[in-house]
């Protein structure tokens, strides 16, 4: 029986080690890749990512990635999976070090935790959180709403006026945790180091 392949987007930002781990302990075959070709041709894709949202389109431009990406995800409706930054990617832009346009996929804007809507919490937010989720859901099936899940960010989008199935989080305001639409699929949180709950979200993931 042939393995379930994933392509690991390799745009020099990603814990792409963590993800690529456990995707292999889900016995799939993963593919890492710079490549823009390769991305195009994709069987399915995980955008992961960590640092800065500048830097990393930066990076995405250069390589020819964010085409690709687009070509993949739009035109041929090949599944993809933005992790933590790469979720935020996915949006239309970030003020993170400037404003900064993204590859427009989520129809959300990423800005920082405000002092307003934190209060004495701190960020970045760091370690596991609830996320309440819907019974229709994809990446959740077999998850009850409610389950911990590991977050490490200082940037989010909100869930309003999004189209689309939305999961949340709280860290002293609503933020959009994770998000499928179609194709599509995103996490703010890290499923690759969420346990038993992230392995079970990425084999929903494999197997939608």
């Amino acid at each position: 029986m042939k393995k379930f392949e994933v392509t690991i987007i390799d745009y020099g930002m990603g814990n792409i080690w963590s993800v690529a781990s456990a995707l292999k302990y889900l016995d799939c075959k993963v593919i890492i890749s710079a490549d823009p070709k390769m991305i195009e041709t994709a069987e399915a894709l995980i955008l992961p990512g960590v640092g800065s949202f500048a830097k990393a389109m930066k990076s995405l431009k250069q390589l020819g990635l964010d085409e690709a990406i687009l070509e993949s995800a739009l035109n041929r409706k090949v599944k993809l999976l933005g992790i933590c930054l790469g979720m935020q990617l996915m949006g239309l832009e970030s003020t993170e070090d400037g404003t900064t346009l993204g590859l427009k996929l989520i129809a959300g804007r990423v800005n920082n935790f405000t002092q307003a809507e934190l209060g004495t919490l701190k960020t970045p937010h760091v370690g596991f959180n609830k996320v309440t989720t819907k019974s229709q859901s994809v990446l959740f099936n077999g998850i009850q709403s409610g389950e911990d899940f590991y977050f490490v960010h200082s940037y989010r989008m909100l869930p309003a006026n999004l189209t689309g199935l939305k999961s949340t989080c709280t860290y002293g305001i609503e933020f959009l945790a994770a998000y499928e639409k179609e194709n599509l699929f995103a996490t703010q949180f890290h499923p690759e180091k969420s346990q038993a709950n992230g392995l079970r979200l990425l084999q929903n993931f494999i197997t939608s």
